[in-house]
C-alpha cells in the first residue's frame, strides 16, 4: 500500500464511522502488527496461508457482526492482554445485566465456541444464539466477538 500500512488504513475506515468492517489479511505472523491491526478497529486478522474456506467462512462472520482471529493469534492475544485489563468489577462493568442463560453463553464464547456450538451445547437454533450474543454484546457495550472473547477472559481470570 503505498503512502501508509494496514493499521493507519485500517484507523481511517473504522473512524469514518461507516458500516464497512475490515478483515486484515497478513503475511506477517507478529504479535504487535495483529494487535494494531485490532487496536485499529479491525473485525478480523487472518494469515494469509487461511484457504478459501477460512476466507469465506470470516467474511460472512464479519458480515454477520461477529469478529475473526486467526487462531495462532488468539491464543497469544489473550496471553497477552488479559492480565492488563481491567478486573470484572471496574467502573463501567454491566455483568449483572446479563440473564444466567447470557453469563454462561459469555462463558462459552470466552472458550472459543462458535454460534454452531454454541447451539449445540445449549440445544438451541442458531438463530436464538445470534440473539443471546447480540445481546451480550449490546449490554457489555462490546464492539465485537473478539472484545467478547476477551471479556469472558477476563472476568472467568479473576474467579481462579
Amino acid at each position: 500500500m503505498p503512502g501508509t500500512d494496514g493499521i493507519v488504513a485500517t484507523e481511517r475506515i473504522c473512524g469514518e464511522r461507516t458500516c464497512s468492517r475490515v478483515i486484515a489479511i497478513t503475511a506477517f505472523d507478529v504479535d504487535d502488527h495483529a494487535f494494531g491491526m485490532l487496536r485499529a478497529g479491525a473485525s478480523g486478522f487472518l494469515l494469509k496461508d487461511a484457504g478459501p474456506d477460512a476466507l469465506c467462512a470470516a467474511v460472512r462472520a464479519v458480515h454477520a457482526g461477529d469478529a475473526v482471529v486467526s487462531p495462532r493469534v488468539t491464543r497469544r492475544l489473550i496471553d497477552r492482554f488479559v492480565h492488563r485489563l481491567p478486573s470484572p468489577c471496574a467502573p463501567g462493568c454491566h455483568l449483572g445485566e446479563l440473564t444466567s442463560r447470557e453469563a454462561e453463553i459469555l462463558g462459552a464464547i470466552g472458550e472459543g465456541l462458535n454460534n454452531t456450538e454454541l447451539a449445540e451445547r445449549f440445544t438451541l437454533s442458531e438463530s436464538t444464539v445470534k440473539t443471546h450474543v447480540g445481546r451480550i454484546l449490546k449490554k457489555l457495550h462490546l464492539r465485537d466477538r473478539v472484545q467478547a472473547v476477551l471479556y469472558a477472559c477476563r472476568t472467568s481470570h479473576k474467579d481462579r
